[in-house]
């Protein structure tokens, strides 16, 4: 077994104390982690990642106090190397997308998570992000391109570029100091994106370009 010093840390948050001790339980048994810290509710949870540093944090998406969205999205803009997984009993594309938007590195179903949790923080901390297929989906409902009118051909270089950096889940501000531009600038930018592809937002925006990634535009 690798010693702690190898091992990634990871704080878990989950207000059901059975579903927490369990998923304890479940990761102190695998030698590639080791957890530092359990929290019940979203306030300590944030704390607790801002304070440890962990690799990991597998967050409940509904918790007193703030959910896992929300921590995600207090994160952003914070030097804290902690990539989050979402849990959830029960999920809408909406908050499949708000999660991956805010920056979240992979979200699990809770009836799935004791199967596919180690696999899932391993190839987060190489940098993947896991997410299921409603978020296609929802992308495939919200923007039907035409193949011979592709998404890549309708944008410049620049705004192909923004338009990775906002489905990686950054703000405009960091967007803008990654660019070497100006939020106004950004924003002149997204408008024009919106525009091209006919979005209306940073999630439909998100779930395109997932799309992409996935070769489907």
């Amino acid at each position: 077994m690798p010693d702690l010093a190898s091992r990634a840390t990871v704080l878990l948050a989950d207000d059901h104390p059975v579903v927490l001790h369990g998923l304890a339980a479940l990761l102190a048994a695998h030698p590639q982690f080791e957890v530092v810290a359990t929290m019940s509710d979203g306030a300590a949870a944030l704390a607790g990642i801002l304070d440890r540093r962990p690799a990991l944090a597998v967050l409940d998406v509904n918790m007193p106090g703030l959910s896992g969205i929300e921590i995600v999205q207090r994160l952003q803009g914070v030097t804290a190397p902690t990539r989050v997984v979402v849990l959830s009993a029960s999920v809408t594309e909406e908050q499949v997308a708000a999660a991956y938007v805010a920056g979240a590195a992979g979200l699990l179903f809770k009836d799935a998570a004791a199967d596919q949790l180690a696999e899932c923080l391993g190839a987060v901390l190489t940098g993947e992000r896991r997410f299921p297929s409603a978020l296609l989906n929802a992308g495939a409902r919200a923007q039907d391109l035409a193949p011979q009118d592709g998404y890549a051909a309708r944008l410049t270089a620049r705004e192909r570029e923004l338009v990775d950096l906002v489905a990686e889940g950054l703000p405009n501000k960091v967007i803008a100091r990654r660019l070497g531009l100006s939020d106004g600038t950004v924003k002149v930018h997204l408008h024009n994106v919106y525009q091209k592809l006919g979005v209306d937002n940073r999630t439909t925006l998100a779930a395109l370009a997932l799309r992409k990634a996935n070769g489907e535009v």
